[in-house]
């Protein structure tokens, strides 16, 4: 693990243990992602982010919202995964950097509690599971 990936789990930490981020927080974190973090923020902003949780087991996947016009959806574990090109292009086969505005997105709805609860049954989130 760099020392990028360092400070920025130490941020996440502290911002989810708080559930607020702080403007030092806010720069520390655009200093590390650039305009991933912008556009991360932008999807927050405009409640692009839905956590959506299976019942009766609690387990749950982040469906983030893309920016383009076909508005398209994916999902995504924040610290490990998401289905969008840019992850597999940038992050996976390129490693130019940490993770893509949509995991970005996540982690700072779920940080914040900024996004919107949807509950489904261990079925379904398994079928959607299954679409990855």
């Amino acid at each position: 693990m760099n020392a990028s990936s360092l400070v920025a789990d130490t941020v996440w930490k502290t911002v989810e243990s708080t559930q607020s981020v702080t403007e030092e927080q806010l720069s520390i974190l655009h200093f590390l992602f650039g305009k991933n973090f912008e556009r991360a923020t932008k999807i927050v902003d405009q409640r692009g982010v839905k956590k959506i949780s299976g019942h009766p087991s609690g387990r749950s996947i982040f469906q983030v919202m893309g920016e383009s016009r076909r508005k398209e959806e994916y999902l995504c574990f924040p610290e490990h995964y998401c289905a969008c090109y840019s992850f597999f292009y940038d992050i996976v086969n390129r490693g130019e950097q940490l993770c893509c505005k949509h995991q970005l997105a996540a982690r700072l709805a779920a940080a914040s509690g900024a996004f919107i609860d949807v509950k489904v049954s261990d079925e379904q989130l398994a079928l959607l599971l299954i679409k990855l």
